[in-house]
């Protein structure tokens, strides 16, 4: 059977999967990065874990994979194939598209943004699904985000779009390790939720989870985290609205979890900020942690194809450009690339 090999690189783990022509997950799979061993392990157990994903497919389905998309986080060519820079995982400069090329038998690789290639997941086949333009905010650790563009998304002039999480929606507020004060997620992701209810309750070990627990008891404490996260994540969307005028905003990552707690008063806090604005539906995203592994799917199906499918099916390029100036492999580029959606504290 015809498939590709999918696989999401995240900061301690790898999601995989053998995806069919029709968008089916023919086979699934995870394993550790490694990277308490180095950077150089964590390329080894990519690859390592490429060639394996390779055989069970010849194994199993009866013939090699057609081509394998892979979604990294940090700063990402695309174009060039090459994995710049990632704080997480300790890379630079990584040839990734070649190395995996080469160790694949000479299949044609795609690279992409872990964020980015979420994103087209949920814009192509996920809560997106049928709209030209979208835009994808998932709430975790920090905030990003994904411009979705005619069944692809944008990349940027530097492989920077979507940074909504770095937009400052308090001037003077939060110090923010990217350097700015008062950046939306100092306020609204995940992490800033748990810790602003770990203060307010006076424990520790509180996360986000536990302040909408507290919210749906009817804590007032609880409630006024809560509210304050809401009114900087309305304000983020708003400006984003205002400036790429989506046809759906789409929300996921950990806060997007507590489901109505979050939409409800979040519907309400973007409603009563628009002006002239058009206020798209604001939707959670669909398809949970495995977006990563489909969008590089998708990646990986795009490669095959001369032309764009239409939404739904796997088959629309999208053409990320280069960011920073990398050097060559295992080598410091002239410039010190930074993701600013792995800048958190």
């Amino acid at each position: 059977m015809r498939h590709v090999i999918a696989l999401d690189v995240g900061g301690t783990g790898m999601k995989a999967a053998l995806v069919g022509a029709g968008g089916e997950l023919l086979h699934r799979a995870r394993r550790t990065t490694g990277r308490e061993r180095g950077p150089e392990a964590v390329v080894a157990a990519v690859l390592d874990f490429a060639a394996e994903l390779s055989a069970y497919g010849e194994r199993h389905l009866g013939e090699p994979a057609a081509a394998a998309g892979v979604a990294v986080p940090g700063v990402v060519d695309s174009g060039r194939g090459v994995a710049v820079y990632s704080a997480n995982l300790g890379w630079r400069d990584v040839p990734l598209r070649r190395l995996l090329g080469a160790r694949l038998g000479g299949v044609p690789v795609a690279l992409g943004h872990d964020v980015r290639t979420g994103g087209l997941a949920e814009g192509r086949i996920g809560a997106g699904r049928g709209a030209d333009r979208f835009l994808f905010v998932p709430l975790g650790t920090g905030i990003a985000g994904a411009i979705g563009l005619g069944g692809g998304v944008e990349a940027g002039a530097h492989g920077l779009a979507g940074e909504i999480g770095h937009i400052v929606v308090r001037p003077g507020g939060a110090a923010c390790p990217c350097g700015q004060y008062g950046c939306l997620e100092r306020y609204a992701s995940a992490a800033a939720v748990g810790r602003a209810w770990a203060e307010a309750a006076g424990d520790p070990a509180a996360d986000a989870a536990d302040c909408a627990g507290a919210v749906e008891s009817g804590d007032p404490r609880a409630a006024a985290v809560w509210q304050e996260a809401v009114d900087a994540l309305a304000d983020g969307l708003v400006t984003a609205l205002t400036l790429l005028d989506p046809g759906v905003l789409i929300v996921g990552g950990g806060l997007a979890e507590a489901g109505d707690t979050l939409f409800t008063p979040l519907r309400d806090a973007v409603a009563r900020r628009v002006t002239f604005q058009t206020a798209p539906p604001v939707v959670p995203a669909a398809l949970g942690d495995s977006a990563g592994c489909l969008g590089a799917g998708l990646l990986a199906w795009d490669l095959l194809t001369a032309a764009p499918l239409p939404a739904g099916t796997p088959g629309t390029p999208g053409a990320p450009a280069p960011s920073g100036t990398p050097g060559t492999s295992g080598t410091p580029g002239t410039t010190t690339p930074t993701d600013p959606s792995e800048v958190t504290a």
